[in-house]
């Protein structure tokens, strides 16, 4: 199904995608596709990165559960946070002293709601589950950061690029360009993996 356009409706169709892989998370010491990422790590980044991108422009998330005492608590309770803040103040000015100016819902969206789109990837991974990423806003998160890569990988949050090839799925040639391997799995038990907490 694709994703809907309004940014309200995206984050909540996003946002419960996530929430469907962190419920179905049993190992949060689990590694991920991301170097000395942890499962829980991805929960911790969302939180963490966003609520600081908001207090930079003044606005600000309720506190919740720590992502370490219950990782898929703190995901459930930042998540509705920011659809409420989508939803009820989407159309206020928001500006970031990095970002620029724009409505909130469209910094919301352009900013965060693909952040937590590519994450999900990591997550499902580091579960062995299936991440099932709408293939039509792969291709156009891929189609709006080819343009601006020398950017985007000098900033320090995207690694080297994947090889993948070019008639591979959206998803796969996503992953790719921000340095993950569309075939990478967890270590298997005994070789490398981390117990479960």
């Amino acid at each position: 199904m694709a994703l809907p356009d309004p940014p309200a409706a995206r984050h909540a169709a996003v946002a419960a995608g996530f929430s469907r892989i962190a419920g179905r998370t049993t190992d949060w010491s689990a590694p991920t596709p991301v170097e000395d990422w942890a499962a829980r790590d991805v929960v911790d980044h969302l939180i963490t990165w966003f609520g600081g991108f908001l207090a930079a422009g003044g606005v600000h998330l309720p506190d919740g559960p720590a992502v370490a005492d219950d990782p898929v608590a703190a995901w459930e309770h930042h998540a509705t946070g920011v659809q409420e803040l989508v939803e009820q103040r989407g159309d206020e000015e928001f500006t970031h002293p990095f970002a620029g100016t724009r409505p909130l819902a469209e910094a919301v969206d352009r900013f965060y709601t693909s952040d937590v789109f590519m994450h999900s990837w990591d997550l499902a991974r580091a579960g062995n589950q299936q991440p099932d990423l709408d293939e039509d806003h792969a291709a156009g998160l891929l189609a709006g950061m080819q343009p601006i890569e020398d950017v985007l990988r000098s900033s320090g949050h995207y690694g080297p690029a994947v090889r993948v090839a070019d008639d591979a799925p959206a998803v796969d040639r996503l992953m790719g360009f921000i340095g993950r391997d569309p075939h990478w799995s967890p270590p298997a038990r005994g070789a490398g993996s981390r117990p479960a907490s």
